[in-house]
């Protein structure tokens, strides 16, 4: 691992607070592939860091929990060939879940849109009524 960056410098770099990388960090979600401490105790940070944190962030906002990316991370870098298939049928299930709320919201922008047209017609009919 070629140690970059600082704990202020991968925060500015990903949006996220130091405390919030630190957390990240105690949960796991960081390990030694991203964050070595020196002999000061200080954290050094690779530039992987900043790609993993990111993709955290992702994640949560397609509605994985912390515990799920962890579970996830942690099969994708297992050996082991019955991890990797409970990854991937973990995977195909965030898929179905994600298509489902894709599929809601395109029924709530078409409703919206709907709405949207009806309040511009009626605006429209009473301003050429007066």
């Amino acid at each position: 691992m070629e140690i970059s960056m600082k704990i202020n410098e991968l925060a500015k770099k990903t949006g996220l607070t130091p405390p919030t990388i630190r957390f990240y960090e105690k949960e796991g979600l960081l390990d030694t592939r991203h964050v070595q401490r020196g002999e000061n105790n200080y954290r050094d940070y690779c530039e992987e860091a900043v790609n993993h944190l990111l993709m955290i962030k992702e994640v949560q906002a397609a509605g994985f929990t912390l515990a799920e990316f962890k579970k996830l991370d942690d099969a994708c870098n297992a050996e082991d060939e019955l991890v990797t298939q409970r990854a991937a049928m973990f995977l195909r299930q965030k898929i179905a879940e994600v298509s489902e709320k894709r599929a809601e919201l395109e029924r709530v922008q078409i409703y919206l849109t709907g709405k949207l047209a009806e309040v511009l017609q009626e605006d429209t009919a009473s301003v050429s009524l007066q």
